[in-house]
């Protein structure tokens, strides 16, 4: 397809991918009553696309995430790196320079501004892109990844507006291409052991569920000019909300099936005062600079309620401002018992060790009874290749492992939407009082019937 054409193709898709999100918007806010896929789209849940014989993989941002991902694609099998875009000449040099010094061929780089993205999606020979830059590009870039007919793999959030939510589920559905949220979370051996426990009935019925994203992020201001602080750090100026939700949520969204079996019914939020980032602004900048001159409205504490369809409920909190300990709760309590990370800990009723009013820290006894297979085979290797634990290595590899044998992704688009669409949602009712908002059902009745994420074997 000539540039020309596919501007226009773009254009065009993006034009219809709006007007469907508009009225699909409309329609859930006033009835809440599903909708039908707009002609010429069909679902997507459960995608298996054609096996691979070879992932090739395009990069687009490999700044302080971005190169992460390059050196792990450098370390799994059945990769080829063909491409990679950054508008910082220094980031997309370094890149480069990782592949080469791994042997590898050399991967066409671009980066003469910020749509030279354009020029890497105009390559045939690219199967995948990895998406790793600041969150407004996240889900046009994946809708023209999509539209230009390659898988999008976005950093989380996917998404920052209901609209744009609703933009990437129309395109994944129309060109039938995966539009995977790079929720590493889920790779995590403690929340891996806990889906697998949960699997297994050991904490009996759901009930209740506890996620988060409590990370003191405050010295990320004094990025001003380059690196994540200079671009995340205005979001905090730009909407009280909880602006990132998906670390501790994703988990246990998997824990409870959501979108699979049950899915996010309405949430309620309320914003604490937000007063830390101005008092560190003060503390550390002199008076007159940019960072002083900012109305930082993002409360310190966001906490949300959701409620499921079933009528679980999940307390899902964000925090970057204040002085305390890193944790994302990752709480998933049942009819016999529960499980809570940070620091990790067990009580059941039956087939615990300990009375189920004593804890348990003893994770060695539990890792070795229900240790997740997909760790218990990738693990060792995960935690040699690292990334948060080893974590980010084991999701790249997985999500490969999944092209290459013709296996639906762990993660798909109506996943990125409803983890994603916390932020406006919590915005919107941080603004009307904390009174509830309707999550969209972005499977459009599908979560019904959808089989549940299963337990690799």
């Amino acid at each position: 397809m000539s540039q020309i054409d596919r501007r226009k193709f773009l254009k065009a898709g993006l034009t219809a991918a709006a007007a469907a999100t508009a009225a699909g918007c409309a329609t859930n806010a006033a009835t809440g009553n599903n909708l039908l896929a707009p002609k010429g789209q069909k679902s997507v849940m459960g995608l298996v696309v054609p096996p691979m014989d070879t992932v090739r993989v395009g990069f687009i941002g490999v700044g302080e995430r971005g190169v992460g991902a390059v050196k792990h694609f450098c370390n799994i099998d059945g990769v080829e790196i063909k491409a990679i875009c950054d508008t910082d000449p220094l980031v997309l040099e370094r890149a480069v320079n990782l592949v080469t010094s791994k042997g590898l061929p050399k991967p066409a780089a671009y980066g003469k501004n910020e749509h030279s993205y354009r020029d890497l999606l105009d390559h045939n020979d690219i199967d995948i892109v990895i998406i790793s830059t600041p969150w407004r590009w996240h889900a046009p870039m994946s809708v023209e990844t999509m539209l230009s007919g390659k898988h999008a793999m976005v950093e989380v959030p996917a998404a920052v507006t209901v609209e744009e939510c609703w933009q990437l589920v129309d395109t994944a559905e129309k060109t039938q291409k995966n539009c995977m949220m790079l929720e590493n979370v889920c790779y995590g051996r403690d929340e891996l052991m806990a889906l697998n426990m949960v699997r297994m009935g050991l904490f009996g019925d759901l009930l209740h569920g506890e996620a988060s994203y409590i990370h003191e992020l405050r010295w990320q201001m004094k990025e001003v000019h380059r690196k994540t602080g200079s671009w995340r750090t205005q979001w905090h100026a730009m909407r009280d909300a909880n602006l990132y939700p998906t670390h501790g949520l994703g988990p246990v969204a998997q824990y409870m099936n959501i979108n699979r079996g049950d899915r996010f019914d309405y949430l309620t939020s309320m914003s604490s005062p937000a007063l830390g980032r101005a008092a560190y602004a003060e503390r550390e900048f002199p008076a007159d600079h940019l960072r002083n001159q900012v109305d930082y409205i993002a409360g310190d504490i966001n906490t949300s309620l959701i409620k499921t369809v079933k009528g679980r409920t999940i307390m899902v909190q964000h925090d970057t401002t204040t002085p305390r300990p890193y944790t994302r709760h990752n709480h998933i309590q049942g009819t016999n018992g529960v499980f809570a990370g940070f620091p990790n800990r067990i009580a059941l009723e039956k087939g615990g060790r300990k009375s189920y009013h004593e804890w348990d820290y003893d994770m060695d006894y539990w890792y070795g009874k229900y240790d997740h297979p997909l760790w218990r085979r990738m693990g060792e290797e995960a935690e040699r290749n690292g990334g948060h634990g080893g974590m980010d290595f084991l999701m790249f590899w997985r999500m490969v492992y999944c092209l290459r044998n013709g296996q639906p992704l762990d993660q798909d688009v109506y996943d990125a939407a409803a983890w994603s669409v916390v932020t406006p949602l919590s915005e919107a009712s941080v603004k009307d009082r904390g009174n509830s908002k309707d999550f969209p059902d972005f499977t459009r009745g599908v979560w019904k019937t959808a089989a549940p994420l299963g337990i690799v074997s």
